[in-house]
């Protein structure tokens, strides 16, 4: 499915938020900009109009760039558009035909879409992992070509994840580990986790992720009820389009199955995860508008090094590890960003 909204239709998704956006820090340079012409943004992301998610990075999004004096409908256009997974080709093929001065996009599997239609449009990227390793970019600190942006996790994390599941449910021995390794670079996390598992004591299950169509598929539930035989099996689920768009699905598959679980993002813990460890997706956009601006007023993106992540948040839901009978271990607690109970 492929939705294409205009400013309109997509602020109604915003579901009653108040926004406050600070025009008094930027008003000259907002005049400066309002004598050139309207600029055009491209934004496109593989996730559902429904998804709570979605109305707040664009909030996020839009925040950042008034802070910098680009406001919608004024000096700047934006086009917003919607993908599910297979769709995303003819999407962003789509939005290039459009022009746009500039394209923000979500993960790997946009990412990869957009540069099959354009290798001269300027493309930023938010949470996109191993964006060298994938070949989007030439190096961290020189991307060279129309590509940079904001990488969301580095191989390490793998380890961190399996060792923070570890912590919050010892007697696991068998973890599997859901995700795809061919749209979303989680191939070198994998590896990461895979090097780790040992030391842990941790047997890894892979659970393979159907690519088309992008719904949970049936080989995938089958490893959730194999799991769910075992006495001492947890789950492991890797950021990507497949995991984000299943999201729901894959929280009430866990539950079923009575599993420990650690997710990527903290909104898989707000809809009824075990814990969570990663960055601030919403705060991701903030930051991308950065970069935008610099796009907008001239630099290129081959001269923007690509950002890393640098600030992670610890999320435990305390209502869902009760049902698990799992008792947090109290230094886990204390070092939780977030606790929800």
């Amino acid at each position: 499915m492929a939705i294409h909204l205009e400013r309109r239709q997509f602020i109604t998704l915003l579901s009653g938020m108040t926004i406050a956006w600070p025009f008094a820090s930027r008003a000259q340079q907002g005049d400066r900009l309002r004598q050139t012409r309207v600029r055009r943004i491209g934004v496109l992301m593989t996730i559902r109009a429904s998804d709570a998610e979605a109305p707040l990075r664009v909030a996020a999004f839009l925040q950042g760039l008034q802070e910098l004096g680009w406001t919608d409908r004024h000096n700047i256009r934006i086009d917003y558009r919607l993908a599910e997974s297979d769709t995303v080709q003819t999407v962003a093929a789509a939005m290039v035909a459009g022009a746009p001065d500039v394209v923000l996009v979500n993960g790997a599997s946009v990412l990869k879409a957009v540069l099959q239609a354009t290798r001269t449009i300027p493309i930023v990227f938010v949470n996109v992992i191993d964006p060298v390793g994938q070949n989007f970019v030439a190096s961290v600190a020189h991307p060279g070509g129309n590509v940079t942006g904001f990488s969301n996790v580095d191989a390490e994390m793998g380890g961190k994840w399996l060792e923070l599941l570890k912590r919050i449910a010892p007697g696991v021995t068998e973890v599997g580990v859901l995700g795809t390794t061919t749209l979303d670079g989680s191939a070198t996390v994998q590896a990461a986790i895979q090097k780790i598992a040992p030391p842990l004591g941790v047997k890894l299950i892979q659970v393979t992720a159907p690519l088309q169509p992008p719904q949970i598929g049936s080989e995938v539930e089958y490893v959730f009820r194999t799991l769910a035989r075992r006495s001492n099996a947890g789950l492991l689920v890797l950021p990507g389009a497949f995991t984000q768009l299943n999201r729901e699905r894959i929280i009430a598959l866990t539950a079923r199955a009575r599993l420990p679980a650690i997710y990527p993002y903290r909104y898989y813990v707000t809809s009824g995860g075990l814990m969570s460890y990663g960055v601030d997706t919403a705060d991701a956009f903030r930051r991308a508008a950065g970069y935008v601006d610099r796009i907008l007023k001239g630099e290129k993106p081959a001269d923007l090094p690509v950002q890393q992540a640098t600030k992670f948040e610890l999320v435990i839901n305390l209502q869902t590890a009760k049902t698990l009978g799992i008792q947090v271990p109290p230094a886990q607690l204390e070092q939780a960003d977030e606790v929800i109970e």
